[in-house]
Protein backbone atom coordinates (compact mmCIF):
# COMPACT_ATOMS: atom_id res chain seq x y z
CA UNK A 1 0.00 0.00 0.00
CA UNK A 2 1.32 3.41 -0.93
CA UNK A 3 1.93 5.96 1.77
CA UNK A 4 0.76 9.48 2.44
CA UNK A 5 3.93 11.08 1.03
CA UNK A 6 3.46 9.23 -2.29
CA UNK A 7 -0.22 10.25 -2.41
CA UNK A 8 0.64 13.88 -1.72
CA UNK A 9 3.40 13.78 -4.36
CA UNK A 10 0.79 12.57 -6.87
CA UNK A 11 -1.49 15.48 -5.91
CA UNK A 12 1.34 17.98 -6.40
CA UNK A 13 2.21 16.47 -9.79
CA UNK A 14 -1.40 16.67 -11.00
CA UNK A 15 -1.95 20.24 -9.80
CA UNK A 16 1.33 21.35 -11.38
CA UNK A 17 0.67 19.59 -14.68
CA UNK A 18 -2.91 20.56 -15.53
CA UNK A 19 -5.72 22.92 -14.53
CA UNK A 20 -7.95 21.34 -11.90
CA UNK A 21 -11.09 23.19 -10.89
CA UNK A 22 -12.60 21.06 -8.11
CA UNK A 23 -11.80 18.43 -5.52
CA UNK A 24 -14.04 16.00 -7.40
CA UNK A 25 -12.05 16.55 -10.59
CA UNK A 26 -8.82 16.00 -8.64
CA UNK A 27 -10.27 12.88 -7.00
CA UNK A 28 -11.15 11.47 -10.44
CA UNK A 29 -7.67 12.18 -11.80
CA UNK A 30 -6.16 10.54 -8.72
CA UNK A 31 -8.40 7.49 -9.32
CA UNK A 32 -7.15 7.31 -12.90
CA UNK A 33 -3.65 7.00 -11.44
CA UNK A 34 -4.76 4.22 -9.10
CA UNK A 35 -5.38 6.31 -5.98
CA UNK A 36 -8.74 5.79 -4.30
CA UNK A 37 -9.08 8.76 -1.94
CA UNK A 38 -12.04 10.17 -0.07
CA UNK A 39 -12.99 13.82 -0.28
CA UNK A 40 -12.02 14.26 3.39
CA UNK A 41 -8.53 12.85 2.79
CA UNK A 42 -8.10 14.96 -0.33
CA UNK A 43 -9.21 18.08 1.51
CA UNK A 44 -6.78 17.38 4.35
CA UNK A 45 -3.92 16.72 1.90
CA UNK A 46 -4.60 19.96 0.00
CA UNK A 47 -4.59 21.92 3.26
CA UNK A 48 -1.35 20.28 4.47
CA UNK A 49 0.33 20.92 1.10
CA UNK A 50 -0.80 24.55 1.02
CA UNK A 51 -2.56 24.03 -2.31
CA UNK A 52 -5.31 26.64 -2.68
CA UNK A 53 -8.17 27.20 -5.06
CA UNK A 54 -7.91 30.64 -6.55
CA UNK A 55 -9.43 32.66 -9.35
CA UNK A 56 -7.75 32.57 -12.74
CA UNK A 57 -8.76 33.94 -16.13
CA UNK A 58 -10.27 30.50 -16.86
CA UNK A 59 -12.20 30.27 -13.57
CA UNK A 60 -11.24 28.88 -10.17
CA UNK A 61 -8.29 26.46 -10.21
CA UNK A 62 -6.06 24.75 -7.67
CA UNK A 63 -2.55 26.19 -7.58
CA UNK A 64 0.63 25.28 -5.77
CA UNK A 65 1.71 27.71 -3.02
CA UNK A 66 4.93 28.62 -4.81
CA UNK A 67 3.01 29.27 -8.03
CA UNK A 68 0.64 31.62 -6.21
CA UNK A 69 3.64 33.51 -4.82
CA UNK A 70 5.14 33.86 -8.32
CA UNK A 71 1.93 35.02 -9.98
CA UNK A 72 0.67 38.54 -9.83
CA UNK A 73 -1.18 39.24 -6.63
CA UNK A 74 -4.74 37.91 -6.78
CA UNK A 75 -7.24 40.60 -7.71
CA UNK A 76 -9.74 41.15 -4.92
CA UNK A 77 -12.68 41.85 -7.20
CA UNK A 78 -12.02 38.50 -8.96
CA UNK A 79 -11.59 36.23 -5.96
CA UNK A 80 -13.78 37.79 -3.26
CA UNK A 81 -17.14 36.90 -4.86
CA UNK A 82 -16.01 33.27 -5.18
CA UNK A 83 -14.55 32.90 -1.69
CA UNK A 84 -16.57 35.29 0.52
CA UNK A 85 -18.77 33.95 3.31
CA UNK A 86 -19.39 36.77 5.81
CA UNK A 87 -18.04 39.90 7.44
CA UNK A 88 -18.44 41.19 11.00
CA UNK A 89 -16.56 43.48 13.29
CA UNK A 90 -16.23 45.45 16.47
CA UNK A 91 -14.23 48.56 17.25
CA UNK A 92 -11.22 48.66 14.94
CA UNK A 93 -11.34 44.92 14.18
CA UNK A 94 -13.02 43.43 11.11
CA UNK A 95 -13.38 39.67 10.61
CA UNK A 96 -13.93 38.31 7.11
CA UNK A 97 -14.93 34.66 6.78
CA UNK A 98 -14.18 32.81 3.54
CA UNK A 99 -14.72 29.35 2.15
CA UNK A 100 -12.10 26.76 3.12
CA UNK A 101 -8.58 27.77 2.01
CA UNK A 102 -9.82 31.18 0.92
CA UNK A 103 -8.40 33.38 3.66
CA UNK A 104 -4.80 33.51 2.42
CA UNK A 105 -5.47 34.68 -1.15
CA UNK A 106 -8.19 37.11 -0.04
CA UNK A 107 -5.96 38.55 2.68
CA UNK A 108 -3.10 38.98 0.23
CA UNK A 109 -5.45 40.70 -2.21
CA UNK A 110 -6.70 43.04 0.54
CA UNK A 111 -3.10 43.88 1.49
CA UNK A 112 -2.27 44.68 -2.13
CA UNK A 113 -5.12 47.23 -2.33
CA UNK A 114 -3.20 49.74 -0.23
CA UNK A 115 -6.38 50.95 1.46
CA UNK A 116 -5.71 53.65 4.03
CA UNK A 117 -8.28 52.14 6.42
CA UNK A 118 -6.21 48.96 6.82
CA UNK A 119 -3.27 48.73 9.20
CA UNK A 120 -2.76 45.02 8.52
CA UNK A 121 -4.30 41.60 8.06
CA UNK A 122 -3.82 38.18 9.61
CA UNK A 123 -5.18 35.16 7.75
CA UNK A 124 -5.88 31.63 8.82
CA UNK A 125 -7.60 28.85 6.88
CA UNK A 126 -10.96 30.56 6.41
CA UNK A 127 -10.80 33.64 8.64
CA UNK A 128 -9.12 37.01 8.14
CA UNK A 129 -8.60 39.52 10.92
CA UNK A 130 -8.25 43.03 9.56
CA UNK A 131 -6.98 45.72 11.92
CA UNK A 132 -8.42 49.07 10.89
CA UNK A 133 -7.36 52.60 11.82
CA UNK A 134 -10.67 53.39 13.54
CA UNK A 135 -14.21 52.13 14.05
CA UNK A 136 -15.33 54.44 11.25
CA UNK A 137 -12.65 52.97 8.97
CA UNK A 138 -13.92 49.47 9.88
CA UNK A 139 -17.46 50.42 8.85
CA UNK A 140 -16.25 51.89 5.55
CA UNK A 141 -14.15 48.82 4.85
CA UNK A 142 -16.95 46.39 5.73
CA UNK A 143 -19.23 48.16 3.24
CA UNK A 144 -16.53 48.07 0.55
CA UNK A 145 -15.92 44.35 1.10
CA UNK A 146 -19.65 43.57 0.96
CA UNK A 147 -19.92 45.53 -2.27
CA UNK A 148 -16.92 43.78 -3.87
CA UNK A 149 -18.29 40.39 -2.77
CA UNK A 150 -21.56 41.22 -4.49
CA UNK A 151 -23.52 41.17 -1.24
CA UNK A 152 -24.12 44.84 -0.52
Amino acid sequence: MANKDDRQDAILELVAAEPIASQEELRQRMAARGWQVTQATLSRDLRELGVVRTATEDGARYVLPERLALDDKPKLDNILPQLFDSVDGVGELLVVKTLASGAQPVSEAIDSQGWSEVIGTIAGENTILIICRSAAARETLAGRILHLAGVG
